[in-house]
């Protein structure tokens, strides 16, 4: 299957990590942004200029779409309203525009596996809300969740200082140095995408998604596995709580006071501190065929990380 992608979240990591495979894999990509774009890889991507909140870019971003994925979101924000603006009122907005054009068979909605735990912090909260509304309203349209965990590799911002301390041989540790926690290589999200869309039949429903290893990582193993890697010792720098705790809360009341979005908040450190992300990709395997390829060492080795 081949035709018009409508693609949403085309300048963020995840979402402009799709475009060109996309286009690779014959796909025409339409694509809303919030400025102009003048590449288009050879005629296969058109930049549509709006947002969200933008209906009449809504309606154009999805005319005649086969199928969309909705990659954009909030990932910073200062009140749960913030985020719910974007990652619940825009999701359900777009939802109701693909509903509009009976063209499009396919919805897929990249949420995260913090949605299973949305009591962690608004951005939390706020997945699993659009998950919710857009379960309630799809209708006939074929609706997909994914849950990736942390998703890393080239154009990552978020993990990208972390990778870097690891280089110089430091691993900060936010809690305790035995909790589990998964990782997703960008790549392995892109290769699931791809094969949800050349399914003849939509997979759906909510899967979750990591990097195949078992049991996940600790803390520990992460540091283990980039000192073997780098041929010398990585050591775990335990964040003090009490200083963590003051400075996101001085941060987001700095955020409120100026008017930025932050990203540690105390609900960021909850969800860091969260003793328990592993997850399972037995769902999506057996839905899609789909199996993982890229883990933690393999990206360290091969400079995948970002």
């Amino acid at each position: 299957m081949a035709g018009i992608v409508a693609l949403t979240g085309a300048t963020g990591f995840i979402g402009g990590a799709l475009c060109q495979p996309l286009a690779q894999a014959g796909w025409r990509v339409r694509a809303l942004v919030r400025q102009n774009r003048g590449d288009t890889l050879a005629g296969k991507i058109e930049w549509i200029r709006g947002d969200l909140n933008d209906v009449a870019a809504l309606h154009q971003l999805m005319a005649n779409a086969d199928a969309v994925i909705h990659c954009a979101g909030a990932v910073r924000g200062r009140s749960l309203e913030a985020f719910e603006r974007i990652n619940v009122h825009g999701s359900e907005r777009l939802l109701r525009t693909a509903q509009a054009e009976s063209h499009c068979a396919r919805f897929l909605f990249i949420s995260s596996l913090a949605a299973r735990e949305p009591t962690l912090s608004w951005y939390a909260t706020s997945k699993r809300h659009a998950e919710e509304v857009l379960q309630q309203q799809s209708g006939a349209l074929a609706l997909t969740i994914f849950r990736p965990t942390a998703v890393y590799g080239p154009g990552d911002r978020e993990l990208s200082p972390l990778f870097r301390l690891l280089r110089l041989g430091w691993l900060p540790v936010p809690g305790n140095q035995q909790a589990r926690l998964t990782l997703l290589h960008v790549h392995d999200l892109i290769t699931a995408v791809l094969r949800w869309l050349d399914s003849s039949f939509p997979a759906t429903g909510t899967f979750e998604l990591h990097d195949g290893r078992t049991g996940g990582y600790s803390w520990q193993t992460i540091a283990a596995i980039a000192a073997r890697v780098q041929g010398r010792p990585v050591r775990l720098l335990h964040l003090p709580p009490t200083g963590l705790n003051l400075a996101a809360a001085v941060n987001l009341h700095l955020a409120r006071w100026l008017g930025y979005q932050p990203m540690l908040t105390p609900g960021k450190l909850r969800e860091l501190r969260h003793p328990d992300w592993i997850c399972d990709n037995g769902a999506l395997a057996a839905a899609l065929d789909w199996r993982p390829s890229i883990d933690l060492e393999y990206a360290m080795r091969k400079g995948l990380n970002g």
